[in-house]
């Protein structure tokens, strides 16, 4: 790797931004529930929104002004409550929660964006909203990143959050992120320019250019959150915002330059090691599983073929029960639609031969089973019909899950 792992890395991370989290009445829990980013400096933004059409409010609020271009400098977070299916009085909710917090820190609405996670359908209780942005801006501190983290999470059992520095041009740049979700997790992202719940804020100093860093997170989309299903259902408030204050003082990243080749590939481990532990902390999870899918004949078919796979509720309970059953695999990759010849698939497990031309490879069972008890674990699935190769991370299906989300109104 270019660059390096800061340890206990955040969103404060980077230079000059704040954070913070705090207990505002959101969740009968008493939970952490608002959370608060802040830089004095303005800030480039990007950002990528859920494709459901059931858009949540604070996604239609954040879609426009992330495509207007203009600088940002606070992203205000509440979970408890998702703001989405709320007609024009949550757009009104999540307006007046800028407003709010512009105020607060003489800022523009347009220099604020909100995001919101939880329930569906549930007017928001502005009241509550309001008291928790006047907490948080008295609570933002330089040191505030994991406290965000926390705030955000909602089935989530441990917050996530990690920061990364590299030399570009001979000053040291920060990209730090946190995420959050854990369920309705099936990303199907679309960048604004050029085009769970999960929500994930990312903050670097880097001086970079709006089309650079477009550029970048378009990229790190495809290879890590849009890679990611634990149960195949895509949410209406599915957000990824990135911001760079230009603290770092760097000569300005432009797109298509080696400089932003260097940007793009720490942003994207970034990125890539948040999705991977959204996925380990998803909703009862006991297993991840790495599904590759190798010559398809075209990555778009492998795709196809892999998120088949991955979101199959009798592949995932197989995983879950650490069943070898390999004949749930092959009939999903059969159901799946594109094209391939069944007596040439080949099928691993951790590199543990299960199929060979489409039958039994002959392994022991208890060999198999061996490697589906561990905690991470891939299969790899050959086609024989092309060069297209595509991989997806996702997990096992198990009675916590159902359990969770049985009981998640109530």
């Amino acid at each position: 790797m270019s660059f390096s792992v800061i340890e206990n890395g955040s969103v404060t991370s980077p230079a000059c931004f704040q954070a913070c989290g705090v207990v505002c009445g959101l969740k009968r829990s008493g939970a952490p529930d608002m959370a608060m980013i802040y830089s004095p400096r303005p800030c480039v933004t990007a950002g990528a929104f859920t494709s459901n059409l059931f858009a949540a409010a604070p996604v239609e609020y954040d879609r426009a002004i992330v495509a207007s271009g203009n600088p940002v400098q606070m992203v205000v977070v509440n979970s408890g409550n998702a703001n989405a299916c709320t007609g024009e009085n949550g757009l009104a909710d999540a307006k007046r929660t800028a407003e709010l917090a512009g105020k607060l820190m003489m800022l523009h609405p347009s220099q604020v964006l909100v995001s919101s996670t939880g329930r569906i359908g549930v007017p928001m209780p502005m009241d509550i909203i309001e008291k928790g942005v006047e907490m948080c801006v008295k609570e933002l501190s330089p040191d505030g990143g994991e406290t965000a983290a926390r705030a955000i999470m909602t089935t989530d059992t441990v917050p996530k959050h990690l920061a990364v520095s590299l030399d570009i041009g001979g000053a040291t740049v920060r990209i730090g992120g946190m995420t959050k979700g854990a369920g309705m997790i099936a990303p199907k992202l679309k960048m604004q320019q050029p085009q769970a719940t999960m929500l994930c804020y990312l903050t670097t100093d880097a001086n970079i250019e709006r089309a650079a860093l477009n550029e970048c997170l378009s990229n790190a989309i495809g290879n890590s959150f849009n890679r990611i299903t634990v149960d195949g259902d895509t949410s209406t408030n599915d957000t990824v915002l990135v911001l760079a204050n230009g603290a770092a003082g760097n000569d300005e990243i432009k797109a298509g330059t080696p400089e932003c080749a260097a940007f793009g590939e720490a942003l994207q481990y970034v990125m890539a090691d948040l999705a991977k532990r959204m996925v380990l902390d998803g909703e009862g999870v006991s297993k991840f599983v790495e599904v590759n899918i190798h010559g398809a004949a075209s990555k778009a078919d492998a795709k196809i073929c892999a998120e088949a796979i991955a979101n199959s509720a009798l592949c995932k309970t197989a995983w879950f029960g650490a069943d070898p059953n390999w004949g749930r695999i092959l009939c999903a990759a059969g159901y799946c639609g594109i094209s391939f010849d069944p007596s040439k698939a080949d099928l691993f497990y951790d590199g543990v031969p299960v199929v060979r031309g489409g039958v039994d490879a002959g392994t022991p069972e208890a060999d198999l089973v061996k490697v589906l008890k561990n905690r991470e674990w891939k299969m790899d699935l050959y086609l024989g019909a092309g060069d297209g190769d595509y991989t997806v991370w996702t997990c096992d299906l198990t009675y916590d899950y159902v359990k969770i989300n049985a009981d998640y109104h109530t």
